[in-house]
């Protein structure tokens, strides 16, 4: 299976980046002092770090692709270069406005969080974004990609404060759905080293109220990707090659870098091609 062929429809989910960021502000200001410095699945980030990248990010992205800045001291030649580049940005903005008192941090948030949802509202979804999705092993993107993969960083990021302070409210179908269709569409470029023969199918499941069915279908040597009820069944005259359900608790995860292989397998699901399936439990939809 290979390439970045998909046959979903565009993701456009502008209109929900206001709700998630006043959800995030909501949450932000119930928590304890306490709550601040608990750890998060984000590795060697506490909470106060999560919420100090969301900030980080936001004034970044403002500042280059809404209002053109670009630092003279930076080049970026390739993928390589960008990885480490934004590792580099992540861990330098994280260190600076941790700093921040709880208060400030929430209230530079909630500006920077209205002033990006409203950017992203103002763009047309099917001009050229500035910076392509390159975990979906794409070298142009148009815009409502690159929205769609801003809001699973806003709600992944939230979500790993909301696992690490025990509070719920996001993992609803209107809200969760979308962020799994995105990450979805990293499956064609993160599986295209996988040879099957043309017709093999492979069926991702999602299990719980706010999953869904996801098909990648090999078809005249490249692999396209196949949401919604069609999904769930392979089509007539294909051969299933193999299928994997993921707990919606677990999946976002799963794309994430928030649980490793060998942690998410024994909670998943497998039948026919074992290779094949466990593939998807390494495909990353972040960058970094």
């Amino acid at each position: 299976m290979s390439s970045n062929v998909t046959d979903a429809p565009p993701l456009l989910i502008a209109h929900l980046l206001p709700r998630i960021e006043a959800a995030l502000i909501e949450l932000l200001r119930s928590l304890t002092d306490d709550d601040w410095e608990r750890p998060t699945v984000a590795k060697v980030w506490r909470v106060k770090d999560v919420a100090a990248h969301l900030l980080d990010t936001h004034l970044r992205k403002l500042s280059i692709v809404r209002d053109g800045y670009r630092d003279p001291t930076v080049t970026v030649d390739d993928l390589r270069d960008l990885t480490s580049f934004i590792n580099r940005m992540n861990q330098e903005g994280v260190a600076v406005y941790r700093r921040l008192s709880a208060r400030v941090l929430i209230e530079r948030l909630e500006r920077a969080g209205a002033e990006s949802a409203a950017w992203h509202q103002s763009l047309d979804p099917f001009a050229d974004a500035v910076f392509p999705v390159s975990w979906a092993g794409e070298t142009r993107s148009p815009n409502w990609f690159d929205t769609a993969r801003e809001y699973t960083e806003r709600w992944h990021h939230q979500q790993q404060i909301r696992l690490a302070t025990s509070r719920p409210g996001i993992m609803t179908p209107e809200l969760y759905y979308p962020v799994l269709d995105c990450f979805m569409r990293a499956l064609p470029h993160a599986l295209r080293g996988v040879t099957r023969e043309t017709g093999a199918v492979l069926v991702v499941a999602v299990t719980g109220e706010c999953g869904g069915h996801w098909r990648l279908d090999r078809h005249d040597d490249r692999g396209r990707l196949i949401p919604g009820p069609a999904a769930a069944g392979a089509r007539r005259g294909s051969r299933p090659a193999g299928a994997i359900a993921i707990p919606q608790e677990i999946a976002w995860r799963v794309f994430t870098r928030g649980i490793a292989r060998d942690e998410a397998t024994p909670l998943v699901d497998i039948s026919g091609d074992r290779e094949l399936a466990l593939r998807v439990l390494e495909t990353i939809a972040i960058v970094g």
